[in-house]
């Protein structure tokens, strides 16, 4: 039965319909469709925290990966980025030079990412009935998301990279 509001409140005024109609008429297990099918779904629940919780650790180790060689490109271009400050470029200069790395190659392994995910999605598009192997919001929104952490990943170093000491710098060389 199809009710307004908590459909928890109209199970004992239905029950009391029923009796008054046909007193004989047995009910039992009167319960909301949520309830119905909470067991019913329960694995799918399951999956999908599973599925989601991989995606936010491969989410993080992506982020740190990427913080990772940022780190080690900093570090290896320490000298040169003593040489640039020396020489009078500013932090604001040196901050765009790194993240411009980084975000190269970001738009680069987005762009791979998403013409894989497009042709898996074209295989997982004929073997499943009625799934769409291209949503468009769905590439869109994790590209964005992928974007962001990368972006920060990147910008975490490079801002380390801003407060190279250039005397220091090209003194460990």
């Amino acid at each position: 039965m199809r009710t307004e509001g908590d459909p928890e409140r109209s199970i004992s005024p239905i029950r009391d319909e029923i009796r008054k109609l046909n007193a004989a008429l047995p009910i039992y297990d009167a319960r909301t469709m949520t309830d119905h099918m909470a067991l019913s779904l329960f694995p799918l629940h399951i999956g999908v925290s599973v599925i989601g919780s991989f995606g936010l650790l491969a989410l993080i180790l992506a982020a740190l990966g990427i913080y990772g060689v940022m780190s080690y490109s900093v570090s290896q271009r320490t000298h040169e980025i003593g040489i640039r400050m020396a020489l009078g470029a500013t932090a604001s200069d040196v901050l765009r030079v790194m993240v411009r790395h980084g975000v190269i190659v970001t738009i680069i392994g987005i762009g791979l990412g998403l013409l894989g995910a497009l042709l898996l999605g074209m295989v997982v598009a004929s073997i499943l009935n009625g799934v769409s192997g291209a949503d468009p919001v769905t590439f869109a929104v994790v590209s964005v998301l992928l974007a962001a952490v990368a972006l920060i990943a990147c910008y975490i170093p490079a801002r380390r990279a801003t407060k190279v000491d250039p005397l220091m710098a090209m003194r460990s060389q």
